[in-house]
């Protein structure tokens, strides 16, 4: 598959390197000659300084021929007249971009994204994304990861297990007699900052970031079962007013009752703004670093603290001071990979990656075919992939110890009839299930070819 990639900053570069991992042919435009540069010599991908809105500039990024266009450039603008001459120009069939600005995004003016006018397929609204992420992390309290897989019927849930959960110092082998009433699957574990898929001899030890897949139904009983018990917090401070933490004030008062929101921003225009929008909330103008404001926002009685400003240091700090005055639980945005193995010992209960939540709801939309959804682990060490089984599918009713899957591979959980199945080594895969597996990064290409899932995807 051909692929242009419009922009070369973090999220650019990570799809880049996703694509041209799997054999796809890949350019990437950007007009900073050092982006270019680190591009060139570390992927192995087609380079080219230029603006990615100059026909010139896409005819020699061999536009020609493309199967898709991902325009993710800071600027919204560049990025739908990206799409707009990949369309009219070059006739590339799937058209990706990030639009940022809201108003763009308004109702109203749906129709300016139709195939007759500016044909965009996919349009990613980052904020809109992240903020959703941190809304489904305070649905379940407890967790650092919550995904809603196969219409909300499963979950993708990780967890710490401190001291208190029942299930460390146990075999996995034996958790299923232990915990027969619960519909639940273990397959992932970070544990001292390294991601390891388990077999099922290996315990879960105190500290362990465990990765999960359960049914719905048995969600709130088995997050008891790892030891959480905390309840929805129904009061709420988001540090940080920018499109991020306002999205999700309006996300916690459209779909929440009861709960009561503050929200701190240290600029007093962008502060005067959100308090006309933000009709049940209540605005204070001032730093998260401020004790005054802190105590003014009543953080003793807190329950979960989220940091969403553009500052990641701001984020981390703020935390900790919040949970320092009584905060119950944080979550915090950090757009630096290299903070994230400072998190858990620092005490911090959540970190939210965009730049991870992004590329993986990108990398959704690239691989089509019968894949109905995808989430990354842990900053791609293994994907956690829902698909579709055809009837010409070579594992259709095949038994999955059948199948010689290597220990990379875990099929977690199959979707039939609205029915979640955790299954054994003797259950059949049938045609028009919906199977939930993991993958490491190194193994996607062998669960392809297995599962008949594919990743090019015309």
């Amino acid at each position: 598959m051909r692929v242009i990639i419009c922009g070369a900053g973090q999220v650019g570069y990570n799809i880049a390197e996703y694509l041209s991992k799997e054999d796809n042919d890949v350019t990437i435009i950007d007009t900073n000659p050092k982006l270019i540069a680190h591009i060139n010599e570390n992927l192995d991908v087609n380079g080219l300084v230029g603006h990615a809105s100059n026909p010139d500039v896409m005819n020699a990024a061999g536009s020609n021929g493309a199967d898709m266009i991902i325009a993710v450039t800071q600027s919204d603008e560049v990025n739908m007249v990206a799409c707009q001459i990949g369309h009219s120009l070059f006739n590339i069939p799937r058209k990706i971009a990030r639009i940022r600005n809201q108003d763009y995004l308004q109702p109203a003016w749906a129709n300016l994204f139709s195939r007759s006018h500016m044909p965009i397929d996919v349009i990613i609204s980052p904020e809109v994304v992240v903020a959703n992420d941190i809304y489904q992390r305070l649905a379940v309290p407890g967790t650092t990861y919550v995904a809603r897989m196969a219409d909300g019927l499963a979950h993708l849930i990780g967890v710490i297990c401190d001291e208190y959960c029942p299930m460390v110092n146990t075999p996995l082998s034996q958790l299923d007699e232990l915990f027969s009433d619960l519909s639940f699957k273990v397959i992932s574990i970070l544990r001292n900052n390294k991601s390891l898929i388990p077999d099922m001899d290996d315990q879960l030890q105190v500290g362990d970031e465990v990765f999960f897949v359960v049914d719905t139904k048995h969600l709130r009983r088995t997050m008891v079962a790892f030891g959480h018990e905390e309840a929805e917090a129904r009061r709420i401070v988001i540090a940080g007013g920018g499109n991020i933490g306002l999205g999700l004030a309006k996300m916690l008062a459209e779909r929440g009752r009861g709960i009561q929101i503050k929200m701190i921003e240290h600029n007093v225009e962008r502060a005067a703004v959100i308090s006309e929008e933000l009709d049940d909330a209540i605005v204070l103008n001032g730093s998260t670093l401020d004790r005054s404001i802190l105590e003014e926002a009543s953080i003793e009685n807190v329950e979960t603290f989220v940091a969403v400003t553009n500052d990641d240091e701001n984020n981390i700090l703020g935390s900790l001071l919040a949970k320092q005055y009584g905060a119950k639980r944080t979550i915090t945005l950090v757009n630096n990979e290299v903070y994230s193995s400072l998190i858990g010992p620092l005490g911090i209960d959540a970190i939210v990656s965009p730049r991870s939540t992004i590329v993986a709801t990108i990398m959704q939309h690239v691989r089509r075919g019968r894949i109905k959804s995808l989430h990354n682990l842990r900053d791609g060490f293994a994907e956690v992939i829902e698909a579709q089984v055809s009837e010409s599918s070579g594992i259709v009713n095949q038994e999955i110890q059948e199948l010689d899957l290597p220990h990379e591979v875990i099929v977690a959980a199959i979707i039939r009839e609205e029915e979640v199945i955790i299954p054994q080594p003797e259950h059949t895969i049938r045609a028009g299930d919906h199977v939930i597996i993991l993958a490491s990064r190194t193994q996607v290409p062998n669960v392809e070819k297995m599962f008949s899932v594919q990743v090019a995807l015309f």
